[in-house]
């Protein structure tokens, strides 16, 4: 008998997955045994495998979509039966390096103290930068971090770290771990699943671990709203269903109200934006979550993205030289290009600095002058790039009141400076009324999911 049973799940990521497949199976280690699980793809991907390789792993169709969890379940428990020591996770997405499997194995068998291990995972986009070296679960921001996350390799991160969690893109665990814990937990459809599997390792007194020797490629833009918000309802969902189950008692309160207030804000940009679809996903999202609702979205919570339109074209037509002051939102940038292309009545002139210290000098250089003048700060409209505008503190950078400056954030929110205060000050009162009036359903209805 093989010692690995390796399970790659798979949903319409034909090509994607063939790759995947092929890196597997030029691994050195070879005493495994390869199952695929197609989760109903409409995309040719069952077809596809099956022709490329159907002699040399076995294919697993089902005949509907069950989500991250409940696909890579599905050949867990196929691999679970044949008696395999060690299961291992490999998203379609992910590309093994040749030694990926092998070091992974040694590890575990070296490290009696760990339950699960997992590659170092690289962009596949950018492999000389890590994606996931391991995560802390923050119980004080209710949230995930990743400490190494873009971090250049350098070759001086630790051999191997213990962690809060890892992915399940290239995940090995010991049959006896699943004995313990169970497998994937399913109810989650999708996203935060391997978060909580760590975490009932870790709660089990065996470690998690993530092993530098053992490396994988992995593609970004899973999460990413392409077509509809589908991601949106199971991150949501599932991150407050996470802390609702594990949060301690004593910090309920604080949980509620970060969480409210996160859920408020998504109302607000909504508003602002004139665009509702997200806005309507996270009410759902949430509203399911205090009331245990698991497993598939139902009806009524997943939309068709929507974009503010109206706010692109009435600034792109009053707009004509712009100046984008980057803030390392690169892709954001391009957005910015892109939609201009689409609404611009004539020639727009964009010109791009990486911050606002560039674009000082420059002006200042511009005017010839030591200290610059109005006309050579303001001749044209600066675009500040931020994370959110409600967050942003411009006024601590210094730009010119002169200026005609306007915040462009992540949620394609465009808000001339001078109305930030504004804004700013109407969001802070809602979210009061907000957190009030559901504090009290969003505390009793975690009091019944826990008993």
């Amino acid at each position: 008998m093989k010692s690995v049973g390796i399970v790659v799940c798979n949903y319409n990521k034909r090509d994607m997955a063939l790759s995947c497949i092929a890196h597997i199976l030029e691994q050195s280690y070879t005493d495994y045994e390869l199952f695929v699980v197609d989760n109903a793809s409409t995309d040719g991907s069952a077809e596809a495998i099956r022709e490329a390789y159907g002699g040399r792993l076995t294919l697993l169709c089902n005949a509907e979509n069950l989500g991250g969890s409940g696909g890579f379940n599905t050949g867990l428990r196929a691999a679970y039966a044949k008696g395999f020591p060690y299961l291992m996770c490999v998203d379609n997405d992910a590309m093994l390096d040749k030694d990926a499997v092998g070091e992974l194995v040694r590890f575990l068998e070296d490290h009696n103290e760990c339950g699960m291990a997992a590659s170092k995972i690289y962009h596949l986009e950018k492999p000389d930068y890590v994606q996931n070296f391991g995560q802390r679960i923050d119980f004080d921001y209710y949230c995930t971090e990743v400490d190494d996350l873009n971090r250049f390799e350098d070759g001086t991160m630790p051999p191997y770290v213990y962690t809060d969690g890892v992915p399940a893109c290239s995940l090995l665990v010991r049959r006896k771990t699943v004995d313990r814990i169970g497998f994937l937990p399913e109810e989650n459809f999708l996203y935060w699943d391997d978060t909580e599997w760590c975490l009932l390792c870790n709660r089990m007194g065996l470690k998690v671990a993530s092993v530098g020797a053992s490396k994988a490629y992995h593609a970004m833009g899973a999460k990413k709203e392409d077509v509809n918000t589908f991601p949106t309802y199971y991150a949501w969902r599932n991150w407050i269903s996470f802390f609702i189950k594990y949060t301690p008692e004593e910090k309920y309160i604080d949980m509620a109200m970060q969480f409210l207030s996160s859920v408020y804000e998504t109302q607000f940009v909504g508003w602002y934006n004139d665009v509702y679809n997200k806005a309507n996903t996270v009410m759902a999202a949430y509203d399911d979550a205090v009331h245990g609702i698991v497993g598939k979205a139902g009806e009524g919570r997943i939309f068709p993205i929507d974009l503010p339109e109206k706010h692109y074209e009435d600034f792109f037509s009053s707009h004509r030289v712009i100046t984008i002051i980057q803030n390392g939102y690169l892709e954001l940038t391009e957005h910015i290009k892109r939609t201009a292309e689409r609404f611009k009545a004539g020639d727009i002139t964009f010109s791009a600095f990486s911050d606002a210290n560039k674009w000082k000098k420059d002006a200042k250089e511009a005017v010839g002058r030591r200290d610059a003048d109005a006309r050579g700060m303001t001749e044209n409209t600066l675009v500040y790039l931020c994370q959110g505008f409600l967050h942003e503190n411009v006024s601590a950078i210094g730009l010119p009141e002169e200026a005609d400056v306007w915040l462009w954030d992540v949620d394609d929110c465009i808000v001339p400076l001078e109305e930030q205060p504004r804004l700013l000050d109407d969001f802070i009162k809602g979210r009061e009324l907000f957190i009030f009036s559901h504090l009290p359903l969003f505390l009793r209805e975690t009091e019944c999911l826990r008993k």
